[in-house]
């Protein structure tokens, strides 16, 4: 598998052809929508489909800041994967995974930070509606509270469309050598970031997700 190929694999091209979301997932969400809009909630995409490009964008734009902050590769490494995924990698890259938030409440500044879907913030409300009602339409939180879980930091805004990203999902791992991958491409640090580091992050990261998300 060549270069291209294999970036067009990672991103699922093949799977979206022209549209930046699967109209299985964009007819699913639609109906979530329609359903949460009459308890007086508007579920609200602020991120969808996301480039290897822009990805890569945002990762080597992470990478110069920290790097000015006389942090060393692998600290570097370790700080972006905190949220931000290794261009090729995001789930975003797929088209089934959404960062949603609730566009009725009333908000300011960032949105998609843990405590404003809790307790008091602008989003707790959708949060309690997605929890008990989202797997009816298909869809799943992928990185839970959960301390027991590798990886990413909770994101309670990120929900995926399961029929289709648990496939793949499971075509991510079993035909990719994504370590490899990661070595060919124009990505800031990879070539300072160890094997190990990598490896590690291949495993906890990718895999460190909602078990509904796997099966």
């Amino acid at each position: 598998m060549n270069a291209q190929t294999l970036k067009d694999t990672l991103i699922g091209k093949a799977d979206l052809g022209n549209k930046s979301i699967p109209l299985e997932v964009q007819k699913a969400f639609d109906e979530m929508r329609a359903a949460a809009i009459k308890d007086g909630i508007n579920l609200t995409i602020v991120s969808g489909y996301r480039s290897y490009e822009r990805q890569e964008q945002i990762w080597n734009r992470k990478w110069k800041r920290y790097e000015k902050q006389s942090l060393n590769p692998e600290q570097i490494f370790d700080k972006i994967v905190e949220y931000s995924t290794v261009p090729g990698t995001s789930r975003h890259h797929w088209g089934t995974d959404l960062d949603i938030i609730d566009s009725s409440a009333s908000y300011s500044g960032d949105v998609l930070v843990p405590k404003k879907f809790h307790g008091d913030g602008p989003f707790c409300k959708m949060k309690d509606w997605m929890d008990q009602n989202a797997g009816k339409y298909g869809f799943a939180l992928v990185y839970t509270m959960n301390e027991q879980r590798p990886g990413f930091k909770y994101e309670p805004w990120h929900w995926s469309y399961v029929p289709l990203s648990r496939k793949r999902y499971q075509q991510y791992l079993s035909n990719i050598n994504l370590k490899q991958f990661l070595r060919i491409q124009d990505i800031l640090g990879m070539d300072q970031v160890s094997d190990e580091r990598i490896k590690k992050y291949l495993e906890e990261h990718l895999q460190g997700i909602n078990s509904n998300l796997k099966q």
